[in-house]
């Protein structure tokens, strides 16, 4: 990537994998590989520097080799609280975030998030497909960091609750819905193995 973009991007992998069954979702194995290594592969390229939300197992995300972040916010708050922690961290005007558990992420995910971000003036870009938004799937400005920190303080966790007191815009990716799939459950992940 070119210095010029000056993007951020955090993998979010700090949730509890309920679904999974209590599992730490990022390290479950997809054909031999841990999930996050997929979304690592495909993220990366897009962003000029890295890192991995966090809260247990931080040796092992650590061993990939980028930034492990954990949240500020106790209790496993959810991707808010990840946002927040890597906002914390980076210097970077703007932030670029997908989830641990989505392997087959757009490779222009980010670049299409910017130009739209940038050409409407807006705090967050979202990427949706018909009929769905995908919030995790974003892209920010690290000027909200105080705007958000003080959404948490209040007991906010909501995501789209959050998006909703900014100018937040969706960014259509209706050519790539597959994209973003995510595996949520042991069944989806026997689903992606096959």
């Amino acid at each position: 990537m070119t210095a010029a973009l000056q993007i951020a991007g955090v993998v979010l992998a700090g949730g509890l994998g309920r679904r999974m069954g209590g599992v730490d979702k990022g390290l479950r194995p997809l054909r031999g590989r841990p999930l996050v290594s997929w979304v690592l592969e495909r993220f990366r390229p897009q962003v000029d520097e890295m890192m991995i939300n966090a809260n247990q197992n931080i040796e092992q995300y650590a061993a990939f080799g980028y930034p492990v972040v954990s949240d500020r916010i106790g209790g496993f708050a959810g991707p808010l609280a990840g946002l927040h922690a890597a906002l914390s961290a980076t210097s970077l005007p703007l932030l670029a975030t997908a989830p641990c558990d989505s392997p087959m992420l757009p490779g222009d995910l980010v670049e299409r998030l910017r130009e739209a971000l940038i050409a409407r003036g807006a705090d967050v870009a979202v990427a949706c497909t018909p009929g769905q938004s995908h919030p995790v799937f974003s892209l920010c400005r690290r000027a909200v960091l105080e705007h958000l920190g003080a959404f948490l303080a209040g007991g906010g966790r909501k995501v789209d609750q959050w998006y909703a007191t900014l100018k937040t815009i969706e960014v259509a990716f209706d050519d790539q819905v597959e994209a973003f799939a995510n595996i949520n459950t042991l069944d989806e992940l026997a689903h992606f193995e096959a």
